[in-house]
């Protein structure tokens, strides 16, 4: 006979493990379900603001203790193959570098409930009001956390290989060697983004202690390699990253929540983090919405009557009042500009320093506008 849980969360990053934690400060039993084992390797550039800690309840001093944990207080932003403009934050960190094969075994840990991992979910079947899980757990509550190619996602629609718009990013994070680490100009104080002249994405240099990530995504894979490879060369010739990088570069994908269509609850279903494409649409961040959002599902379904879409709808109203109703087809600004006019104004907007400061950085990259979301965790 198959084992009932009251919530089943595939996905152990920081949205199934938030609100796995949440769920069973509650009472509820939960299964985690993750295809890996923890800790570990994520393809992320791996930072998070003080909101993210606040909303966590984590301690900083306690997470330091044997992890990474580089304090910014500056941005380098630039625009390729132009000066990049250097800002200064103040001495209070505005965001802290972290390792995410850390940070997420961290988070993982804190949540006390059942946990399957390195165990791939190969059968999801609906089986009256109950989701039947690789013929071996049962649950009235299905929900998605695994990232964009999330198997529950399929559930709510076509899932993978839809019609949305797929960010497509590639990066590689390494320990560098004594001698990699006195001759790299980029400070770990400093991360350093650079947009790409056509808009559609951009890199990063990103110093953490003795590690070192380096990475670039684009809104479509068009010459990806290509973009990716011509900003290391660059970043190699003027001394900013070690000549030799070990290693093959990782890729990964997702939604930017504007351009995402993926519905978000179904009867005894719903998404969270990736998998239901919340990326800041802006900046591409992930890791606080994730957080948010599984703190948003933990107090609908604690409050919820049962798990039918109907009770569950809550959800979806309070992620579209966090996050802003997403952008239709056909609605929004368009100002139906040359790609000529729109590289030159976005050139000069990236060589000012307010621009870049309170708009890039802590507009678009951190939401210091944005209140830190308190929920039970």
């Amino acid at each position: 006979m198959a084992e009932y849980y009251d919530a089943i969360i595939v996905g152990a990053g920081p949205a199934g493990s938030t609100l796995a934690r949440s769920l069973q400060k509650r009472g509820q039993n939960v299964l985690v379900i993750d295809k890996q084992s923890f800790p570990r390797d994520k393809t992320c550039a791996g930072w998070v603001t003080p909101a993210v800690l606040d909303s966590l309840g984590i301690d900083a001093k306690d997470y330091r203790q044997g992890r990474t944990f580089q304090p910014i207080t500056k941005f380098r932003i630039g625009m390729m193959g132009q000066a990049p403009v250097d800002n200064d934050h103040g001495n209070q960190p505005v965001s802290y570098g972290i390792r995410r094969c850390e940070f997420d075994h961290y988070l993982l840990e804190r949540a006390a409930v059942d946990k399957a991992l390195g165990t791939p979910v190969k059968q999801i079947e609906r089986d009256g009001a109950s989701w039947l899980i690789n013929d071996r757990w049962r649950t009235p509550l299905l929900v998605g956390a695994g990232g964009h190619f999330c198997p529950v996602a399929s559930q709510l629609g076509e899932g993978p290989g839809g019609h949305e718009t797929v960010v497509a990013a590639k990066e590689v994070e390494f320990e560098m060697t004594p001698e990699q680490a006195e001759s790299c100009e980029a400070q770990g104080e400093r991360p350093e983004l650079w947009f790409c002249r056509d808009l559609k994405g951009y890199a990063w240099v990103f110093r953490k202690g003795q590690y070192l990530n380096i990475g670039l995504g684009r809104e479509d894979n068009h010459r990806l390699k290509d973009h990716l490879q011509a900003f290391v060369d660059e970043m190699k010739r003027q001394g900013r990253i070690p000549a030799e990088l070990p290693g093959r570069f990782k890729g990964h994908a997702y939604l930017l929540y504007d351009h995402a269509e993926r519905p978000l609850v179904d009867d005894g279903v719903l998404l969270i983090g990736d998998a239901a494409g919340l990326a800041y649409t802006q900046s591409g961040e992930g890791i606080r919405p994730a957080i948010e959002s599984a703190l948003l599902a933990a107090d609908v379904i604690s409050h919820a009557r049962d798990t039918s879409a109907e009770s569950l709808a809550p959800y979806g109203e309070q992620i579209s009042a966090r996050f802003g109703h997403r952008a239709m087809e056909g609605s929004g600004i368009n100002l139906q500009l040359p790609d000529w006019v729109k590289t030159t104004v976005a050139s000069g907007l990236m060589r000012s320093h307010w621009f870049t400061k309170r708009v890039v950085t802590e507009k678009w990259f951190l939401h210091q506008d944005v209140p830190t979301l308190k929920k039970a965790v």
